[in-house]
């Protein structure tokens, strides 16, 4: 099944509908097979391939504490999950999410580890958001054996581009 963006219509031929991006249509395919309620998940390298070709748009989904005193990726947009050392959370994702990037773009979502981005995502698939995507191993990695991130996965740990206050 071949799933496309549509791309901003200027003349009846640019009206046609765009493919996705291979990285994109193979998350599609996966996630389908899982039975995921979003459109799928990518790794942190292939996210930043799709950024850096211009093809989705990063969208930071941890507390501000986290994007502040842990890193966080240059341009990419800040949208809240939960806020908070409580991570209580933001009865406004949806409507942030959506103004800052229209439900019909490519949105990739990065969280800690990949868990609340994966909550994120379906909750933006159920508002209507049709191309939402979850960074898997997020920002800093999954746990290694002595409780640790970011020793063998994660967005950092693949020397991807981040900064720090």
């Amino acid at each position: 099944m071949a799933i496309s963006v549509s791309a901003a219509p200027t003349t009846p031929a640019a009206s046609q509908q765009a493919p996705l991006h291979p990285i994109l249509e193979r998350a599609l395919a996966h996630a389908a097979d899982e039975g995921l309620p979003y459109a799928g998940g990518v790794t942190p390298t292939e996210a930043w391939e799709l950024v850096s070709a211009g093809e989705a748009v990063l969208v930071d989904v941890r507390s501000g504490e986290e994007r502040k005193f842990v890193g966080h990726v240059p341009e990419s947009l800040f949208v809240p999950w939960a806020t908070g050392t409580s991570l209580t959370r933001n009865p406004r994702f949806v409507r942030d999410l959506e103004s800052k990037t229209g439900k019909d773009a490519v949105v990739l979502l990065l969280c800690r580890s990949g868990k609340r981005s994966a909550q994120a995502a379906e909750a933006a698939a159920r508002a209507g958001f049709k191309h939402v995507f979850n960074i898997r191993e997020g920002f800093e990695g999954d746990l290694d054996d002595q409780q640790r991130r970011g020793s063998f996965n994660g967005w950092r740990h693949a020397g991807l581009p981040w900064a720090q206050d």
